[in-house]
């Protein structure tokens, strides 16, 4: 077990078509197949090189092709305090966490932050996994944040708002060598756009429109 203990301070050229249609067909074809056949359709390193290697090669020809806008919208409910947003996952609703008064039955915002992490982290692992050719038999990951919800609530002024520590767990099963599996969690941490964004802290702008 390797904890990971952080604080945070607070147009363009096409690519190679058939490329893009080799990983429109292979992402297809890995999500109409089974849970049990889920193993048969793993992408290996090969496959993962041959979909990434025109898309590197297109971003260091035209550098700009690589900037991308991400979005998220919300709909607020005022009266009953919640947001309600369209994931990739389904509809998720947001509301006040019970430590703010709110109810188990609507997701918090900071456990989907915490969540988010968990995931941006995984799917770097898996990625750098396979380019390095290590067997994973399994692996768990987990993100604890600490937070003094007297700040958001506005009970003592000097009190923090927000998460002020937070710990990214890595449960790994391999054969591999223990120095490997450090070098693996360090890449991760190296290319995983969440864990980086929170550790680095990133410009927030707020308008009205």
């Amino acid at each position: 077990m390797r904890i990971r203990p952080f604080v945070f301070v607070s147009q363009h050229q096409a690519l190679n078509s058939d490329k893009i249609e080799a990983l429109q067909i292979w992402r297809q074809n890995k999500s109409h197949s089974k849970p049990n056949n889920r193993s048969k359709e793993s992408m290996n390193v090969d496959q993962l090189k041959a979909i990434q290697a025109p898309i590197k090669d297109q971003y260091r020809i035209d550098p700009t092709s690589a900037m991308v806008t991400i979005r998220s919208e919300g709909r607020v409910e005022v009266s009953d305090q919640h947001c309600v947003i369209q994931s990739h996952a389904g509809t998720i609703r947001a509301g006040l966490h019970p430590a703010a008064g709110g109810t188990e039955d609507d997701a918090c915002s900071a456990e989907i932050l915490l969540e988010s992490l968990v995931a941006c982290a995984g799917v770097t692992f898996g990625a750098v996994a396979t380019n390095m050719g290590i067997d994973i038999r399994s692996c768990t990951i987990e993100a604890e944040g600490n937070m003094d919800f007297r700040g958001t609530l506005g009970v003592e002024r000097t009190a923090p708002v927000g998460l002020t520590a937070i710990r990214l767990n890595f449960r790994i099963e391999s054969s591999a060598e223990s120095a490997t599996l450090d070098k693996l969690v360090s890449l991760t941490e190296r290319y995983c756009v969440i864990y980086q964004t929170l550790i680095k802290g990133v410009s927030v702008m707020t308008a009205r429109n």
